[in-house]
């Protein structure tokens, strides 16, 4: 395996951990504005 696919591999769940985050982080608004 190249470093090229690695680094791909890496951000890509890097921007799969900050979508979750994000997702988490919209909920929690939801709930502290009902």
């Amino acid at each position: 395996m190249n470093s090229l696919t690695w680094r791909l591999l890496m951000v890509c769940n890097t921007i799969q951990g900050l979508g979750r985050d994000i997702e988490k982080g919209g909920q929690a608004i939801e709930r502290a504005a009902r």
